[in-house]
């Protein structure tokens, strides 16, 4: 079942995360052609490979695969925009809940190798 997880994670937790698919919830703050540089749930900025991945939302959640501690390759993106603006402080601390070990049968985790 590893093979299909694509966890949700914060600027932070990159680092632990290289070569593994991930979901990057965040706002767009700068784009140019093949590059856009996002703003984390927790605030860290991430630089986010795009070639072919379109990223027009304000809001979007960038699934890809992990470079290194601030950089994703995106494989896809998913629009979060809504009414005003998302409260990214919520979904910095529901990604920070689904790494404590109280919920490990409710978000699935990558294996240690």
């Amino acid at each position: 079942m590893n093979e299909h997880i694509s966890m949700r994670v914060n600027s932070a937790r990159l680092s632990g995360n290289k070569g593994r698919t991930v979901r990057l919830p965040c706002k767009v703050l700068r784009l140019s052609d093949d590059i856009a540089i996002v703003e984390a749930s927790d605030g860290g900025q991430v630089e986010i490979q795009r070639k072919n991945v379109d990223m027009t939302a304000t809001y979007v959640e960038v699934i890809g695969n992990v470079v290194d501690a601030s950089t994703i390759k995106a494989m896809a993106t998913l629009p979060l925009d809504s009414e005003g603006e998302l409260d990214m402080q919520l979904v910095n601390d529901v990604i920070e809940l689904t790494f404590e070990s109280r919920f490990d049968k409710l978000f699935p985790r990558y294996k240690d190798t």
